[in-house]
């Protein structure tokens, strides 16, 4: 099987039902889906089984769905029906919910860090948050997209914060809180922040 094509030599690729330049907003969004797929996977990597079985699961099922993700952006066909399910989303909330309650509540915002595998996570939580700021714009040129790719989006990176928590939290890693953070969060929830992202 030989791997390269040539096709997009030009500065152009193959997407589903068409063919756009390599720079198109859809491309970018897609292919942002795919780096933080990859960041997902060098999570995996780096959590030990035994400690960290269901969230290893929970990876492995996130890694189907952002193929299922980039997919559903790639697809500019009417007849092809969508992979992402409300299910991916409401799994999503189920975990968040579960894991807020396993951490030590927080009041501030935190650093990004402490163990290996929690740094990973929060580096795909913010090319999470790049995607989905793609999507919102790939919406405003094409009013045909989906809104569900940005739903799940915007629900992943809630769950790979929450996730990072855990992780140090049961590697006895403790976070970093940032110094001159007012009080944010009330009962481990995000306190409404104008300048912050939801």
């Amino acid at each position: 099987m030989r791997i390269y094509t040539r096709t997009g030599d030009k500065g152009q690729t193959s997407i589903i039902g068409g063919r756009v330049d390599k720079d198109d907003v859809r491309v970018e969004a897609y292919g942002t889906v795919d780096e933080a797929n990859c960041f997902v996977g060098q999570a995996v990597t780096q959590l030990d089984k035994t400690i960290f079985k269901d969230i290893l699961d929970d990876l492995e099922k996130i890694q189907h769905e952002l193929f299922d993700c980039g997919g559903d952006l790639a697809n500019v066909t009417k007849n092809r029906p969508l992979k992402l399910t409300n299910e991916a989303i409401t799994y999503l909330e189920t975990r968040i919910d579960q894991m807020i309650t396993e951490a030590p509540e927080l009041e501030r915002f935190i650093l990004p860090g402490g163990s290996p595998a929690a740094a990973t996570l929060h580096i795909a939580r913010t090319i999470t948050r790049r995607a989905e700021r793609q999507i919102v714009t790939l919406m405003k040129q094409d009013s045909t997209v989906a809104e569900l790719p940005l739903q799940f989006m915007n629900r992943l990176s809630d769950y790979f914060f929450a996730a990072a928590r855990v992780v140090n939290f049961r590697l006895k890693v403790e976070d970093v809180q940032y110094i001159r953070s007012a009080p944010v969060f009330r009962d481990g929830k995000r306190k409404e922040n104008k300048n912050s992202e939801e």
